[in-house]
């Protein structure tokens, strides 16, 4: 552990055994949801899912956790083992892609909004360029160029505690957009030289800003 990560705390937790000595036993029900395949409520789930995460980890232990959305069901079902997320038009830095060529370890996140419950999916993903597969996720006439196919291993769904306690949902909690900086803003404080204002009237034209 390194003198700059000691710096920030102490009595650190190293082992199984002592978190179990600070947290209590989960119930049965908790262990008894995990599935290993779709049933009908996580398939429907999915149906009704616009937005998840996706966790990979790279061959070197480079970790990435990458938002992925679309229209509510983007996500097919092929089987009750197999799932298929279209990968749209991104910024090109392919980490999750690159990691789950190395690593084909996965796991899911599904939210639905208002609903306070998530869908977790964990498995086994590999990147597939069949046109047959592909051609079904078309939209605007532009087909995906990759899909990530994940074998589902286990699945259950997640109590809705993280939700609640943080309003997700909940109009009063939404920020109002003009109170935050624009990613312009931000990008100019991150990267010498970038033209923060400029960034923004790129990112607001329409013709610019295409999502598939």
């Amino acid at each position: 552990m390194n003198d700059e990560f000691t710096a920030h705390g102490g009595a650190w937790v190293g082992s199984p055994a002592e978190l179990r000595e600070i947290y209590r036993r989960p119930s049965g029900r908790a262990l008894q949801k995990e599935l290993h395949a779709l049933d009908r409520h996580c398939r429907h789930f999915i149906s009704r899912s616009p937005f998840l995460t996706l966790a990979t980890c790279g061959a070197n232990g480079e970790l990435d956790c990458s938002p992925r959305g679309d229209g509510p069901g983007f996500v097919a079902v092929l089987d009750d083992r197999t799932l298929l997320i279209p990968d749209r038009r991104g910024n090109n830095r392919l980490d999750s892609l690159t990691n789950i060529t190395e690593h084909p370890r996965v796991a899911l996140l599904f939210m639905v909004p208002g609903v306070d419950e998530t869908l977790r999916v964990n498995g086994r993903a590999r990147i597939t360029r069949d046109p047959a597969l592909l051609a079904p996720l078309e939209i605007q006439r532009r087909t995906p160029p990759t899909g990530i196919v994940v074998e589902v291993e286990s699945c259950y769904l997640q109590c809705a505690k993280a939700l609640l306690r943080s309003r997700l949902w909940d109009p009063a909690s939404r920020v109002e957009r003009a109170s935050f900086p624009t990613m312009g803003q931000m990008l100019a404080d991150q990267i010498t030289g970038l033209d923060g204002e400029a960034f923004d009237r790129e990112a607001s034209d329409p013709s610019r800003y295409r999502l598939y």
